[in-house]
């Protein structure tokens, strides 16, 4: 079983999206436009209000996965599909958008800061004109993994020590861990070969790699670490507690078309979105 080292790590680029969110972005940038299959990781949070009321009023995605995982504070969400509701401290939004989805993501004001992640999963070539799909998942019922040291696992997709994630039957079918580790505590997690796989560490600072890497230079929050291929990803923590997400799925590997909220195959697929648009048939009458 071979450890997965540390191929690059990405320090996030502020920037502002919606209507003038704050964000700090490391997937969707100059310097990194994507990691097969994912197209955008963003760490929003603040305590000032000004930085996210705005929100993302109304607007188009098609041919991608979203997820949105809230650490703290409230988003409304509401789409073209009917769906609305609130989603809060550590709930879960993943939404499919397929064919074509119309939605808002408008935070809400205090009494505690906003804090959260979102990150774009693209859609195979012959699921990209999918029926849209929305799942709503609470905090309650993301179930988390408590190891005899301490780690503290809530498993969002994927399976960690046979526990099944909250989130199943999903397309792209990627892990999505919240990791939490005491200081000087270890995890590992296995990750099948040659599938993509980075971590975020967004609390603390870690060592991955293996025993003999904590000998090494730590890694500090915020940065998002993309890791080589290998067999398990092995994460110490430092000298306090460190907190961060593990995400890794199989590639595509099929061409990708970024036009702002879309990711197509062709320049045509793009265009064709827009046009919809446009026209007014973006939103199929089959959903």
């Amino acid at each position: 079983m071979q450890n997965r080292e540390v191929q690059s790590v990405v320090t996030p680029s502020a920037t502002r999206d919606g209507a003038g969110v704050q964000l700090r972005r490391s997937i969707a940038t100059p310097t990194l436009d994507h990691l097969d299959p994912f197209f955008l990781f963003d760490h929003f949070g603040s305590e000032n209000p000004d930085d996210y009321i705005a929100g993302f009023p109304m607007h188009p995605h098609r041919g991608i996965e979203t997820i949105t995982y809230v650490l703290d504070g409230r988003v409304e969400h509401r789409d073209s599909l009917g769906n609305s509701g609130v989603i809060g401290a550590g709930d879960v939004q993943w939404m499919t958008a397929g064919s074509g989805i119309m939605h808002e993501e408008m935070p809400k004001v205090g009494p505690r800061r906003l804090d959260g992640f979102q990150v774009w999963v693209n859609l195979p070539a012959k699921l990209k004109m999918t029926r849209p799909r929305y799942q709503d998942i609470p905090s309650a019922r993301i179930p988390e993994v408590v190891r005899a040291d301490g780690a503290r696992i809530r498993v969002i997709s994927g399976v960690v020590d046979g526990q099944v994630g909250a989130v199943r039957d999903i397309f792209a079918d990627p892990t999505y861990l919240d990791v939490a580790l005491p200081a000087g505590c270890s995890f590992e997690q296995p990750v099948p070969r040659g599938h993509t796989a980075l971590l975020y560490v967004f609390q603390g600072d870690v060592a991955i790699g293996g025993p003999e890497a904590a000998s090494g230079a730590f890694i500090a929050a915020t940065r998002l670490v993309i890791l080589k291929d290998g067999d398990v990803v092995h994460v110490e923590a430092g000298g306090a507690p460190a907190r961060f997400l593990l995400l890794s799925a199989q590639p595509l590997n099929e061409p990708a078309v970024r036009w702002g909220p879309f990711v197509m195959n062709t320049r045509e697929e793009v265009a064709l979105a827009l046009q919809e648009l446009r026209n007014g048939t973006f939103i199929k009458s089959s959903q």
